[in-house]
């Protein structure tokens, strides 16, 4: 079983995600975004910006509005899905579906300090956007 991948910055839980699904630590991944350092401690990362860092660890991964439809798919290994913004998430969250069917949640005690990561067997909230390993 993998290790679950703590966000080490406010807005950081994109870069826990790319980290968990490619095998790397938070450190290195944050190294795949653009301007990393200052938008994970200020504003977070938008889906086109995760899967553009995927890419550069040299996996292919596409996002998808979560229709009913498609719903099922999320629940595939090493997809990520965004939490949509609520009281508990007021800017949404990043969580990683792991390879043994739980949901690797970058900072699971949120608002909590300090941060820890962990696994969960449900979703937190309701997920509303989904990224996908191509085919």
């Amino acid at each position: 079983m993998m290790k679950p991948i703590a966000q080490k910055h406010s807005f950081g839980c994109g870069i826990a995600c790319v980290a968990f699904v490619s095998n790397t630590t938070y450190k290195d991944a944050l190294k795949l975004f653009r301007d990393g350092r200052r938008k994970a401690q200020e504003e977070g990362f938008l889906l086109k910006e995760i899967v553009v860092a995927l890419g550069k660890a040299g996996l292919n991964y596409e996002y998808k509005y979560i229709k009913n439809r498609i719903r099922k798919s999320i629940y595939k290994p090493n997809t990520i899905v965004f939490i949509k913004r609520s009281k508990k998430y007021p800017y949404g969250h990043y969580i990683s579906r792991s390879i043994d069917n739980k949901w690797m949640d970058s900072w699971i005690n949120f608002p909590n300090l300090p941060v820890q990561s962990g696994f969960r067997n449900k979703l937190p909230d309701k997920p509303i956007y989904a990224m996908f390993v191509m085919k």
